[in-house]
């Protein structure tokens, strides 16, 4: 059976190209040994904040073999979900960004076409598995040992023709495929990425501190540091900082015009919780609420929104969920100083008359208003 694996491979290789996918590698199911020391320094240091994910358990993120005994490959594929994702335009008042991979469910044809290759491989009388965006492997290290990209100064993999835009997923398998060589690539003198984070979270290459970082700021569960909020601008989910100054994929970049990605933030704020996790079921939402979106709408508006937006935000003052009330009062503060308008002081002192919530007493006295 030895013999057929090179042609099995080139099946796959075939087939992953009909399905749409951008690249396709093979290599080892070994452990990721130095990725593993990675997590656990970053951990240490404090600077994965509260990144959970292949985070949460590094010893079966970082061993595909605790989960799958049997596990000899990881089959690595990725997709770009661009120029599909297009381009949200200039912020503008009343509206929030959404970063590109965001923009529609892009796993999902990712996951079709892996499973294209699961199907070829249980045909050839193999086992498999698709893992794509799961906890248990770290995809972006399973990327670079299977060649099918490297590693980026600003912590992604990048691909050529391709840059940094895209997804990543495997096939586990016990099939003993020959396995790809390492892309013989990299950064070069090229730092774009480091500086384009607005917040410095790229703190030396190849490093992030993701107590800074904005992407993971918008997707963590409650309170958003106060010296961040202003950062955030007009983000709603995800943020696009470092992928769009990577020279690799400003082609693809160019290509994607199409205008998408941007959210009407007052129709979200207005919307049911139910209609609203329907809406944005694939984005990750701490324990599936979307208090997560209702909080990043309320700091995109403190940032960017006009008077006619006010009310919408104080009526927040009102919520029964402290953590909204409390980015609540941060945006009527900041939109009252940025936008001089003196009413906003009015609604603070209402709230701070009632209000009981240590933590919002503290976002009030802090905007000024003495609980």
């Amino acid at each position: 059976m030895d013999g057929e694996l090179p042609r099995l491979t080139a099946r796959l290789t075939a087939l992953a190209a009909e399905a749409g996918l951008d690249r396709v590698g093979v290599c080892t199911a070994d452990p990721f040994a130095a990725t593993r020391l990675t997590i656990g320094s970053r951990k240490s240091t404090g600077m994965s904040a509260r990144l959970g994910f292949t985070f949460t358990d590094p010893d079966v993120s970082t061993d595909i073999r605790r989960s799958f005994p049997w596990a000899e490959r990881l089959v690595v594929g990725i997709r770009s979900y661009l120029p599909d994702a297009g381009d949200p335009g200039p912020a503008l008042p009343g509206r929030g960004r959404v970063a590109r991979f965001a923009v529609t469910d892009a796993y999902q044809p990712l996951r079709s076409g892996l499973e294209r290759l699961a199907v070829e491989l249980g045909e050839a009388g193999f086992r498999s598995e698709v893992l794509v965006d799961d906890s248990r492997l770290v995809d972006r290290a399973a990327a670079v040992r299977a060649g099918v990209g490297w590693w980026g100064k600003s912590t992604m993999v990048l691909s050529p023709g391709v840059g940094p835009w895209f997804l990543i997923g495997s096939v586990v398998t016990d099939a003993r495929l020959p396995v790809s060589e390492l892309m013989e690539r990299n950064c070069g003198s090229c730092v774009a990425c480091l500086p384009a984070c607005p917040t410095g979270a790229l703190v030396a290459p190849g490093v992030l501190d993701a107590r800074l970082c904005l992407a993971a700021l918008a997707q963590s569960p409650g309170v958003i540091p106060r010296d961040l909020r202003p950062f955030l601008e007009d983000r709603l989910y995800g943020c696009d900082e470092c992928l769009t100054a990577c020279p690799p994929g400003s082609r693809l970049l160019d290509r994607s015009v199409s205008p998408r990605g941007s959210v009407d933030l007052v129709k979200l704020l207005r919307t049911p919780d139910r209609e609203l996790t329907g809406r944005f079921e694939h984005f990750y939402l701490p324990s599936r609420r979307p208090r997560v979106l209702r909080r990043n709408a309320l700091v995109a508006l403190g940032n960017t929104g006009t008077a006619e937006h006010l009310d919408l935000v104080a009526g927040y003052l009102g919520s029964p969920d402290w953590m909204l009330r409390l980015h609540a009062a941060w945006a009527v503060h900041r939109m009252g100083v940025r936008l001089s308008i003196r009413r906003a002081e009015m609604f603070l002192r209402h709230a701070a008359s009632r209000e009981r919530s240590p933590e919002v007493r503290e976002e009030l006295t802090l905007a000024g208003v003495d609980p």
